[in-house]
């Protein structure tokens, strides 16, 4: 199984970003995948889903209405679409199969993750 992030990079705040995840070993169209993120020093958190049954997403509520989840099945890649990015959304992100939005109480078990791709917010 293999998660691999790529799109990162430096950006400055207001800009966006997509984030890409290919994936082998696995078909996304029967998983539940999500995107986390860790800033330094702080912990890893789940900051969106996007449903294995109908595509449906949730978000954490500091990315909601700014980011998008969408994946793609015949490409078997889920992607992370950011907008207006803040220099507080500097982290390393990942993709996952599962995903965690403990406040809503959407938790799938995170079997297998990436390595990361690297999203600085900065002027």
């Amino acid at each position: 199984v293999q998660l691999q992030a790529s799109g990162g990079g430096l950006v400055q705040p207001g800009g966006s970003l997509t984030l890409s995840c290919a994936v082998r070993g696995f078909t996304v169209r029967d998983y539940t995948m999500g995107w986390f993120r860790q800033a330094p020093g702080k912990q890893r958190e789940g900051i969106s889903c996007i449903e294995s049954r109908d595509g449906s997403t949730n978000y954490e509520d500091s990315v909601k209405d700014r980011f998008i989840m969408s994946k793609d099945n015949a490409n078997n890649t889920v992607y992370l679409q950011m907008n207006s990015l803040k220099p507080e959304d500097t982290a390393l992100y990942y993709c996952a199969r599962g995903c965690s939005l403990p406040k809503q109480g959407i938790i799938y078990p995170q079997n297998y993750r990436g390595q990361g791709t690297q999203v600085t917010v900065s002027s």
